[in-house]
């Protein structure tokens, strides 16, 4: 007999079984008592020998896409804190944000056997593709996973197309005319792909001329990588007054490289970001950005991917609001 015959017999969750053979806290009296008559009329014992096994079988997997993106660092905080309050172990595994990450997990449920995965960035191609071969409940934070056809899989996200729609609406609503934008690769990943997306609906409902092969830079979400851009597009004699980073790491790195060319944020180039760093409001000129909120993202992804580990259920998808913030990084272009 195993856990999940003893689950079955019982009418409750495996996880909630595993927490009566274990002696965790966390389960009702009454659980606690119908799972141990069960399990003595039953003669179940656990195997001992399995016992690593058991550990991670019970696991949560997290994927983080990418080892700078500072957004998933401060999400990787909430989930520590929200798992703590269970009896789940949590496994944190990061891999480059180039990789596949659903390959990614179709090897740790190999390894691991773990309850649940979150994913912490995707790329829709790579689900499309892959994720059939996952049966166990996943949520994507910070992608919309709506449009794809897995039963178990969930997303928390916010609009990443209609927020950088908005904040490129608020640079030309100072009289920005010449833009150039800081973002990561779009064929594999699909923030960038969206977030960029937006930039172009604004600039053709506002007329904007925009060269998508010379003013714009791919590149990885770093400080490091942000810095690189910009000082390409500077070196390539690009003329602009405002730049948009599609990740707030990256505006940062922006920031740097138009200071050591001599170029005054925001008095020769405004700056805006996306993400809402706490770092942000801390630098000088402050960052003005996009804000997600990705304690509620990370928060709400642990809900809904626990609630579907101990209650089953159909996937959820879920849009999380963003806020502009115009900040000291941006002015109107006309301002002395």
């Amino acid at each position: 007999m195993t856990i999940k015959d003893l689950a079955e017999k019982s009418g409750y969750s495996v996880a909630t079984v595993s927490r009566v053979l274990n002696n965790h806290p966390n389960v009702s009296d009454k659980a606690r008592e119908e799972i141990n008559k069960l399990v003595d009329k039953c003669g179940f014992q656990i195997n001992t020998n399995a016992q690593q096994l058991k550990q991670h079988a019970n696991s949560i997997v997290v994927v983080v896409k990418g080892t700078s993106n500072e957004m998933f660092a401060e999400m990787i905080e909430t989930i520590q804190t929200q798992i703590d309050k269970t009896d789940y172990p949590l496994h944190v595994d990061y891999m480059d944000e180039d990789c596949n990450e659903v390959l990614r997990a179709i090897q740790l449920c190999r390894e691991k056997k773990p309850l649940g995965i979150l994913f912490l960035g995707g790329n829709s191609q790579n689900f499309q593709r892959d994720f059939r071969k996952i049966e166990i409940p996943c949520v994507l934070v910070s992608n919309d996973a709506s449009g794809l056809p897995f039963d178990n899989l969930s997303s928390v996200s916010t609009d990443d197309r209609q927020a950088a729609r908005c904040a490129m609406d608020s640079l030309i609503a100072l009289g920005h005319r010449k833009f150039v934008i800081v973002g990561g690769d779009r064929e594999v990943s699909d923030t960038s792909r969206l977030r960029y997306e937006g930039c172009l609906q604004s600039f053709r409902n506002h007329g904007i001329e925009y060269d998508e092969e010379l003013d714009y830079q791919g590149v990885r979400f770093s400080y490091q990588d942000g810095y690189n851009a910009t000082q390409r597009l500077i070196a390539n004699d690009r003329k602009f007054t405002a730049l948009f980073a599609i990740s707030d790491v990256m505006a940062i790195g922006a920031i740097r490289a138009l200071h050591n060319n001599g170029l005054r944020v925001p008095k020769d180039v405004s700056v805006m970001g996306f993400d809402g760093l706490m770092l942000g409001s801390f630098l000088v000129p402050q960052l003005s950005t996009v804000i997600q909120s990705a304690k509620i993202m990370a928060q709400r992804s642990v809900e809904i991917l626990i609630n579907r580990i101990e209650h089953g259920g159909h996937a959820c998808h879920e849009a999380v609001p963003y806020a502009l913030h115009q900040r000291e990084s941006t002015r109107r272009i006309d301002d002395d």
